[in-house]
């Protein structure tokens, strides 16, 4: 709610700017809103699915930025030629009606039991847990299977708390030595999958088409600013279609296949593209036929995207870190995301200006790692329960954690429990 707040805050100041610096300043504020949201958004989207349905949901987060940068493209495009200031005020006015739908929705949301279980506050969890499950009060208490996934949660913050001590009474120390769980063997490999994540989503190039569209439309032969708008345009609509179909089965095909696949498409798409690029730029004119394949290209490049990287940068971040550094590895992986997206901003009009098809193999390279990265790094989170996470990169494997587990999972009750449904069920 506080996020929404900034957002809206600097969206205002943007919609009533008299002045450049007003638009910067505003732009600024609205960034803060953008950049704390987009941490916790996925991050609380994670914390509240169930492991079957978590890839998908998790997925609508993507579509919804996709469905935004649709309605914000086609919104600059028809209010373009409008006279005075409302060709540009009509667009950073509207982004205010989201940001206040997000924020009074907000007051609805129950909040994230299993971040309720870590603050010790078990009851509250299970209620919470209950409404997010569909269940009344009264089944709260009787359901096994919400009794069963509180005591996940419990054992999980347990552990944590035991192997690495609690880190809410250290204050500044206690924030610091989470900071530092990141960085430490044992976590050391998740992180780099969260920061490298983002860094392969970037320097694929999706967003160097977004901002860029129309200006590497025309280095791909295009011509009329009407035409380069609307193939642009097309890009995001493209991507939005891209991500139904992984909405629906993202969970039942896995994020390493979808990775491997989209990294190998999107790198043939751009080798493609430079191959043309360095054929043809110089006499576009009589190359028609080539510049609309590039168009094709760039196409066949955004759907890719729209089914892998896309989604999927959102969605592993928030899977693989535990509950006592997920919010920090979620955050660091976020800021990732935003320092490489900067940079593509950055860099993309330069290195066009260099040389256009070489802009199109430095993407491609960048995909290209991205397949071996996924293939040898990355491991398989579908359908697998937060709490099972450290199975999956075997840091539960070692004795000690096991036997700690396991000591847990009997005093907390849990042992108990799933026998005794077993017996019920035999």
């Amino acid at each position: 709610m506080l996020a929404c707040v900034v957002f809206c805050a600097g969206s205002a100041l943007q919609f009533f700017a008299q002045s450049i610096p007003h638009l910067i300043i505003g732009r600024a504020i609205g960034g803060l809103g953008v950049g704390a949201l987009s941490m916790l958004s996925p991050l609380y989207m994670a914390e509240i699915s169930p492991p079957e349905v978590r890839g998908s949901l998790m997925a609508l987060e993507q579509f919804s930025i996709v469905l935004g940068a649709v309605l914000g493209f086609w919104t600059g495009f028809f209010t373009r030629d409008l006279p005075g200031s409302a060709s540009w005020r009509i667009p950073l006015g509207i982004q205010i009606i989201p940001g206040v739908l997000l924020g009074f929705g907000s007051i609805s949301l129950p909040p994230s039991p299993r971040l309720l279980v870590a603050q010790g506050r078990s009851e509250e969890a299970l209620q919470a847990l209950a409404r997010l499950r569909l269940r009344s009060s009264m089944e709260a208490d009787t359901d096994p299977l919400l009794q069963i996934e509180l005591l996940e949660m419990r054992v999980e913050a347990a552990l944590v708390e035991q192997s690495i001590g609690d880190v809410k009474a250290g204050g500044i120390r206690g924030e610091a030595q989470t900071w530092g769980q990141l960085f430490s063997k044992k976590y050391r490999p998740r992180t780099l999958i969260g920061v490298l994540m983002m860094v392969f989503q970037q320097w694929s190039g999706i967003n160097a088409l977004l901002y860029y569209g129309p200006t590497l439309m025309r280095e791909l032969g295009l011509q009329g600013d009407t035409v380069t708008l609307m193939v642009a345009g097309g890009i995001g609509i493209v991507q939005f279609f891209a991500v139904f179909p992984v909405i629906l089965y993202i969970d039942r095909f896995g994020r390493r296949p979808l990775l491997r696949w989209g990294s190998a498409v999107m790198s043939i798409s751009h080798i493609t593209i430079a191959l043309l690029v360095r054929q043809f730029e110089l006499d576009w004119p009589h190359h028609t036929m080539a510049a609309w394949t590039c168009v094709c290209c760039v196409y066949v490049f955004t759907a890719a995207y729209g089914m892998s990287y896309g989604p999927i940068g959102w969605i592993l971040p928030s899977e693989v870190f535990p509950l006592s550094v997920r919010s920090k590895g979620v955050s660091l992986s976020t800021a990732s995301n935003w320092i490489n997206n900067f940079l593509i901003g950055l860099v993309t009009p330069v290195l066009m200006d260099l040389s256009p098809s070489g802009t199109f193999i430095i993407f491609a390279s960048a995909c290209f790692l991205g397949y071996f990265w996924s293939t040898y790094s990355v491991p398989e989170t579908a359908n697998v329960s937060l709490e099972e996470i450290d199975a999956v990169f075997g840091s539960s494997a070692g004795r000690e954690d096991a036997e700690l587990k396991h000591q847990i999972e009997r005093e907390l009750g849990l042992t108990d429990l799933v026998g005794g449904l077993a017996a019920r069920e035999s």
